[in-house]
């Protein structure tokens, strides 16, 4: 069985009992139950909600008719997933899925891995890349996952952890020179969009937000703008800074605690060295507390060279046991 890409002639996986084909836009709430299932059979921490996926079912640039597969049982229960993203300038491909926890262990997701290698690979070759990397970020919690990425060549290559303070003693907040701390408003979202860019560019794995991947972001039900924050330069009025902030119901539900998550934090180049990431932090906490929250939370690359782990230690943060992923790498 193929797709109808002719692009992408490329055979769906196979596995007993289940039939594959693309998802499309009808299969969301049947691909969020399934997410959920996994997401508690591995007391995960968080998982992907709706508009996470509709947006990945909403791609233009990843359309999901030769992007995405499912597998559906007799039944026509949605029961395994994989799908692909790729921007074509880059050189690296992600592969993303899930299988039913009480269909594990049963080849379903090599078959899918395989799928998506495949896909990635032809997709690689159509944007003229002789060399490519598949990636895929593997959960603490799911060692599976990782024996399953090893035995077909994926070799671990980054971790990334997630920190977390608590809220009780907020520090008071720096004094700045020439730069000042405003709430976000829509008025600077493509500002921020901008300069996230320019602060990420030189960042491990980071590629550069589109307007359409920034509105997603941003209407995302886990936005919070009000907590969000800018730092602005006093003379031209330029975002030096940002930091972005989220809550996430599903991360309470799992841990019990209410968490405020700085999302994206950055400063542009021309204004690093000058306290705006601290500054930024602490507003970010202050706005947090007030809102009822009990801790500050984000994740780092622990192997960031800006220095980035030592700040977030300075001001309180220390690691979460177990809330650790680990980016696989798989180069052809």
């Amino acid at each position: 069985m193929t797709t109808d890409s002719p692009m992408l002639p490329i055979r769906l996986p196979e596995a007993p009992g289940l039939l594959f084909r693309p998802m499309a836009g009808a299969d969301a709430q049947a691909w969020l139950a399934l997410v959920r299932r996994i997401a508690q059979a591995d007391v995960a921490p968080w998982h992907e909600q709706l508009s996470d996926l509709l947006e990945v079912l909403e791609s233009a640039v990843n359309p999901a008719a030769h992007n995405t597969v499912a597998g559906f049982d007799v039944d026509g229960v949605l029961a395994a997933y994989g799908y692909v993203s790729k921007n074509p300038a880059s050189l690296v491909g992600y592969a993303f899925g899930g299988v039913d926890p009480s269909l594990r262990r049963q080849g379903i997701g090599s078959a899918i891995l395989a799928w998506q290698r495949e896909v990635l690979g032809k997709r690689s070759e159509a944007d003229g890349q002789a060399a490519a990397v598949v990636r895929s970020y593997v959960q603490k919690m799911t060692p599976g996952h990782a024996k399953l990425l090893r035995a077909v060549g994926f070799a671990p290559v980054r971790t990334f952890t997630e920190l977390a303070r608590g809220l009780d003693d907020v520090p008071a907040a720096p004094p700045l020179q020439g730069v000042r701390v405003v709430a976000f408003t829509a008025e600077y979202a493509e500002a921020v969009r901008l300069a996230h860019n320019e602060a990420f560019a030189d960042h491990w794995g980071s590629e550069p937000r589109t307007v359409t991947k920034w509105a997603s972001l941003l209407t995302h039900e886990n936005f919070r703008p009000e907590w969000s924050s800018l730092a602005v330069d006093d003379t031209t009025g330029e975002v030096a800074g940002y930091q972005i902030s989220m809550f996430d119901p599903t991360v309470e539900d799992a841990s019990g605690f209410k968490d405020g998550y700085t999302e994206l934090l950055g400063v542009r180049r021309a204004w690093r060295g000058r306290g705006l990431a601290p500054a930024l932090l602490i507003d970010a906490m202050a706005r947090y507390a007030a809102a009822g929250m009990e801790r500050a939370c984000l994740d780092v690359d622990t192997e960031n060279p800006s220095g980035a782990v030592a700040l977030y230690e300075r001001l309180g943060y220390r690691p979460l046991p177990g809330r650790q992923s680990v980016a696989w790498d798989l180069a052809r």
